[in-house]
């Protein structure tokens, strides 16, 4: 036996075969990738398909409830009699078929037109357990396909309430960028909430910004999908003096560098100023002009007046918002390490869920991320 690591791919062939052609290791690897991709694609297939049948079947209990007006009860009878049909299918409970009878009842048209067919079938039971309104439902939906969640982070979000947080915070984009002023509100949530810092009520500046960089992977969560981290305190060299900018992102969608300037006291009109000064700099001295859009300002406090600082948003040419976070528990540290994270909770209630067969449809990659 002899190996071949071309471009870090391992392949143990026979030594009758003889030496392999240089190219093999790209070969098989580009195959690999290939299989892998069409049984991605033939689960999310599966998963569609399974979505819409559960849709048809709680269309026609729906209907003959309609028809013939019978209750929960024959919903049960019907459970059983589809397991004792289909003992090797699983997402045939009592439970489940309810949830299907509530789907086709939410979403009255064809499932498949619609972006919720899209989603796996543990986020919409969770979808219809948490929300109650067609509107609040279609928001997260939308984002949940667009964004890709895991059914924790869907969850996450729900918890905080973005329908309400997102495209909520003070801007001047309608003025300075009118052309994308709603795709750069969404990202401007109001406020952020960073409880998962851990900090206390009375943290500084400096901890503020060291737990942000030190919990970064959550904090690009929280901002949401696109946005790549550039670096903390990032030096620029005006007329021979260094200036520093708080925390630099660069957006890898919409191609713009973003410069997050943090406040732990009250945004003060003066505090605007100093966030346009550093955005005119990125604008200058590090945006590439051929490639990237204008730079973005955030200017992130406890609280603010709203009305003076929407005079000094105003007042300023360059795309800015400003927004507040809330970052401290009320529990002491030795407290906080003995609640579970949200993870813990949602890795629990799955457990349990599962346990009981709360909904028993076969799993996705989707599903278990």
């Amino acid at each position: 036996m002899h190996k071949n690591t071309k471009s870090g791919v391992e392949a143990t062939v026979p030594a009758q075969l003889g030496a392999l052609p240089s190219w093999y290791g790209d070969l098989l690897g580009e195959v690999k990738e290939t299989v892998a991709g069409a049984r991605l694609r033939a689960q999310r297939a599966v998963n569609t398909e399974l979505v819409q049948m559960y849709w048809r079947i709680g269309k026609l209990i729906l209907a003959r409830q309609k028809q013939e007006g019978w209750g929960t009860k024959v919903v049960g009878r019907l459970a059983a009699d589809l397991k004792a049909a289909f003992p090797n299918q699983r997402g045939f409970s009592r439970s489940n078929l309810m949830y299907m009878q509530k789907m086709a009842r939410t979403w009255p048209e064809p499932i498949v037109q619609q972006p919720v067919g899209q989603l796996p079938w543990g986020h919409i039971t969770l979808l219809m357990d948490k929300l109650e309104t067609r509107s609040d439902l279609d928001f997260y939906v939308t984002e949940a396909v667009r964004n890709g969640w895991s059914r924790a982070l869907l969850d996450r979000f729900i918890h905080q309430a973005l329908h309400v947080t997102q495209g909520s915070a003070a801007t001047n984009f309608d003025v300075t960028v009118p052309d994308e002023s709603a795709v750069l509100k969404e990202l401007a949530r109001d406020p952020y909430r960073l409880d998962f810092l851990g900090l206390d009520e009375h943290h500084a500046e400096h901890e503020l910004e060291e737990a942000i960089v030190a919990n970064m992977v959550r904090f690009l969560t929280e901002l949401g999908v696109g946005f790549a981290f550039v670096g903390r305190q990032y030096p620029v060299l005006i007329g021979g003096e260094e200036y520093r900018i708080d925390l630099l992102f660069y957006h890898l969608k919409l191609h713009r560098y973003f410069v997050f300037e943090l406040k732990t006291k009250d945004v003060r009109p003066e505090h605007v100023g100093k966030l346009n000064f550093y955005v005119s700099v990125v604008d200058q001295m590090v945006r590439d002009k051929e490639r990237d859009d204008s730079t973005i300002g955030f200017l992130i406090g406890t609280r603010h007046n709203k009305a003076a600082v929407q005079l000094a948003l105003d007042a300023s040419n360059n795309p800015l918002a400003v927004t507040n976070y809330s970052a401290y528990s009320t529990l002491s540290p030795a407290d906080r390490e003995l609640v579970p994270s949200e993870e813990d909770l949602s890795r629990v209630v799955q457990e349990a869920i599962d346990a009981v067969g709360h909904t028993d449809a076969p799993s996705s990659p989707e599903q278990l991320r």
